[in-house]
């Protein structure tokens, strides 16, 4: 679907427009950091994929009135903690055959009284399980047809159905903290 726009700005539309922004999968970053009784666990993850439609105004402040939307996806075969014995056990518990994506739906967008603040609100859905949510994030304008959206969360994965996975003596702790660098630009 092509972005709703008549005459264009630097941003390459009116402002009372949107326009909508691809998110880059190779320069977009899932970060996920948990908990084992023996030691950390992270994961890096490329692969980020899907849009995010706003009224972006000069230098890349985006107009909450216009409400934003978005829609993303992670396939979980992306995920790797770069243990083989670590991902077997997450992609079996996750039922990855099952639901092979993690996703996001962007459902409110307000501003805070931090300059490229917004508090975000959305819905997650893992392993079949929705869940909302809302946190704070920033988005700021890399160049005139570029931005980058950035926010930090802890999780339970608990909510989502999913037990802590126990491998050996091995125990893995619920709360989760997934980051994210999404850069988006212009379509």
């Amino acid at each position: 679907m092509p972005p709703r726009h008549a005459a264009r700005t630097p941003w390459g539309h009116r402002h009372d427009r949107v326009t909508r922004f691809g998110i880059d999968p190779v320069r977009s970053t899932v970060w996920i950091d948990a908990r084992s009784s023996l030691h950390p666990i992270h994961s890096e993850t490329k692969g980020l994929a899907g849009w995010f439609e706003a009224d972006v105004r000069d230098g890349g402040r985006i107009d909450p009135a216009v409400t934003p939307q978005a829609r993303l996806e992670l396939p979980v075969e992306r995920m790797s903690s770069g243990n083989p014995l670590y991902d077997r056990e997450m992609r079996r518990r996750i039922d990855a055959r099952r639901h092979p994506t993690i996703s996001g739906l962007l459902t409110s967008l307000k501003t805070t009284e931090v300059e490229d603040r917004y508090v975000v609100g959305g819905e997650i859905t893992f392993r079949g399980v929705t869940n909302a949510y809302e946190h704070e994030m920033t988005i700021t304008a890399v160049d005139d047809a570029t931005l980058k959206l950035a926010g930090e969360r802890t999780f339970d994965i608990r909510d989502f159905g999913m037990e802590p996975p126990r491998i050996l003596a091995l125990r893995v702790y619920p709360d989760v903290v997934v980051r994210v660098e999404i850069i988006a630009t212009a379509s």
